[in-house]
């Protein structure tokens, strides 16, 4: 009996020390990291609002003095349903900047977002709808963006390698 409270006093002390020793490792590295979310432009559902990539971000706005009386919750609108597409056609939406055009492909799977200037393109954002996955390639030349849920396959295909940037949305 006291030969096998001894092996189980020494197990928790062992495993003790073990989980005590991977915490503090993985504590003392995830400490010295600081996340920041991506930077992602505000693109609206119809397309109908374009904004100047230096407008969104800005500095932060002094925030007000405070009043004594009790906020009022904000009341919270429901989204509007979503309705997939009939064609994968992307509904592009842009906006001028100084290093380029930014546009926003909306497709069936998800949205991607795009800075396209004259010898090149960058990724700004990719985002996959609801109950879609998402996966995201880059070369010198070229940026594929597929989305995929299931058998179902919508890609985003951008490239430069033989003249300006274009984009390509196909579903397979």
């Amino acid at each position: 009996m006291r030969r096998g409270l001894v092996h189980v006093l020494a197990w928790l002390a062992a495993t003790g020390a073990a989980v005590t020793l991977s915490w503090w490792g993985v504590h003392t590295v995830m400490a010295g990291t600081a996340y920041e979310p991506p930077r992602a432009l505000p693109v609206t559902a119809a397309g109908a609002e374009t904004r100047d990539v230096k407008s969104v971000s800005r500095a932060p706005s002094p925030s007000p003095a405070p009043s004594r009386e009790r906020p009022v919750p904000p009341t919270a609108t429901p989204s509007p349903a979503r309705t997939p597409a009939r064609t994968p056609s992307p509904s592009p939406t842009a906006s001028a900047t100084a290093s380029g055009r930014i546009k926003s492909y909306a497709t069936d799977g998800g949205r991607a977002v795009f800075d396209l200037r004259p010898a090149d393109a960058t990724l700004v954002s990719a985002t996959p709808g609801t109950g879609w996955s998402m996966q995201v390639w880059k070369t010198e030349s070229w940026i594929r963006v597929e989305f995929s849920r299931g058998a179902d396959r919508v890609t985003v295909f951008c490239t430069w390698h033989d003249g300006p940037p274009r984009v390509e949305v196909g579903t397979y």
